[in-house]
């Protein structure tokens, strides 16, 4: 999927997380959370798999994450991936 203008889902309550996703040229991942350092390579994994799944190879991926599950991470990247996909 191409990402074709910004799309963004969620919320920055406790438990949940926010996704902005923007067209770039290359793929970029950023992660803020505050449960870095325990969580950031399971979200990492979560985020990765979900972009396979659209077959994601460029864009901006914004994630501000408040300890949300990883279900949770799979609805809003999903759902914001889709608003910037024209879909």
């Amino acid at each position: 999927m191409k990402i074709l203008k910004k799309g963004q889902a969620g919320t920055m309550q406790s438990s949940d997380l926010m996704v902005v996703v923007e067209p770039a040229e290359d793929l970029i991942v950023e992660i803020e959370s505050t449960v870095k350092k325990q969580f950031e390579h399971l979200i990492r994994a979560k985020i990765d798999e979900v972009l396979a799944k659209f077959d994601t190879k460029s864009g901006r991926i914004s994630i501000n994450d408040r300890g949300a599950l990883d279900y949770a991470i799979e609805a809003r990247l999903e759902a914001a991936l889709q608003r910037a996909g024209g879909k």
